[in-house]
């Protein structure tokens, strides 16, 4: 146990809460067939509908955001059915696990783990693999890349093939107007940049998404979309709904959402770049080409000859902040820096002095203490938000 009451999270989820969440966190439970549940549901299914930028329904489940991907499969498949899976890193792994248990005949467009996909690649293989349907991620979290997410939709579509998007780490922190873009199904998850604990996942389905789960057959109970479409249309939920988390979900909106939802984009934005300048000043490098790094989370190559994940927990234990590490073939390659959320910019200038002083003690001394301070705090100085 740290010795700080108020750790700091700057990794991919759970993120740090605002005092406004906690206090709607410790509130009295209260019933889930109840008229302030209905409110609160509908509240938070307005909004969500506004960061999914769709006129139609958004699902929220009593899951993690795996239970939304497997949803997502779940619904609108029948075994045997093709499936074209891109693949940038863990999570996109992940759509491929689904699937195959689903049964699905899934082909994997794998690219080098640190870039993006290739919309021109993705459109000769929804050629040349006749699939019904395309599943990738949006963000991916595991190597801080975000995709080519318009792109790669606009020859989804082009091919006729069903979208499936793994959105849950970049729901509100990078812009996917879902209908504007031509997405049929979008997942998101709430302890990413919605600021509350982890156990809900939403997912947004478009009308052709809805009329696919008229014929599909891969077995489904909890995760019964049109059942659940259905509660909603009476503000209720099929099974019990996580009543605190809901009310939480809707005073975490209210602030995330108080200047909008291009603000948040920015403020995601303004984040993510200012770290990245810090880390550039700290004299280390970033592990995907900064063209396509994510404004969710930094991911960064430690320098030579020190350990990520042994930094990382000294940092943890002296300071009470906390990174994440690589995931898969990345584990002990990389540490990433999070920015999700609501995070204030005292707590990222905060948070990279203590990474500057645990960086130094490791051996790193390639830079003058105080530098990655100073590039963040002159970012920060220039951009509002």
């Amino acid at each position: 146990m740290s010795r700080y009451e108020n750790d700091l999270l700057l990794i991919p989820g759970p993120t740090p809460m605002p005092p406004a969440v906690l206090r709607a966190l410790s509130e009295p439970a209260y019933g889930h067939r109840t008229p302030q549940f209905s409110k609160n549901l509908e509240s938070v299914t307005v909004r969500l509908r506004e960061v999914f930028g769709t006129d139609g329904d958004v699902i929220t489940l009593t899951a993690s955001g795996t239970g939304g991907m497997e949803a997502a499969i779940a619904n609108v498949h029948s075994p045997g059915d093709k499936i074209l899976v891109v693949e940038i890193g863990a999570f996109g792994q992940r759509w491929a696990e689904i699937s195959e248990r689903y049964g699905l005949d899934v082909t994997t467009l794998g690219f080098e783990w640190g870039t993006a996909a290739d919309p021109v690649a993705v459109d000769e293989a929804l050629a040349s693999s006749g699939a019904k349907s395309i599943a990738f991620t949006h963000n991916e979290t595991s190597t801080g890349v975000t995709n080519p997410t318009k792109a790669i939709l606009e020859v989804a579509n082009k091919h006729g093939a069903l979208s499936i998007i793994d959105a849950i780490s970049g729901l509100m922190a990078s812009e996917l107007p879902m209908d504007a873009w031509g997405a049929d199904i979008v997942v998101g998850g709430s302890q990413k940049a919605f600021a509350i604990p982890p156990g809900l996942a939403f997912v947004g389905m478009s009308e052709r998404a809805w009329k696919a789960t008229e014929t599909a057959t891969c077995p489904t109970f909890y995760f019964d979309l049109p059942a659940m479409r259905k509660s909603l249309g009476k503000w209720t939920t099929a099974y019990t709904g996580a009543t605190t988390l809901v009310r939480a979900l809707d005073v975490a909106l209210d602030l995330l959402l108080t200047d909008g939802l291009e603000a948040c984009i920015a403020a995601h934005h303004n984040r993510a770049s200012a770290v990245r300048a810090a880390v550039k000043a700290m004299n280390l490098r970033l592990f995907p080409d900064e063209r396509v790094a994510s404004d969710s989370v930094t991911a960064v190559l430690p320098p030579e000859g020190i350990e990520p994940d042994a930094m990382r927990k000294d940092l943890g234990k002296r300071f009470g902040i906390h990174l994440a590490g690589g995931q898969k073939s990345l584990q002990g390659r990389i540490f990433r820096i999070a920015h999700l959320g609501v995070i204030e910019p005292y707590q990222i200038l905060g948070a990279l002095a203590c990474l500057e002083i645990t960086l130094r003690a490791h051996g790193h001394g390639g830079f003058e203490p105080g530098a990655g301070v100073a590039a963040a705090q002159a970012y920060f100085e220039g951009h509002q938000g």
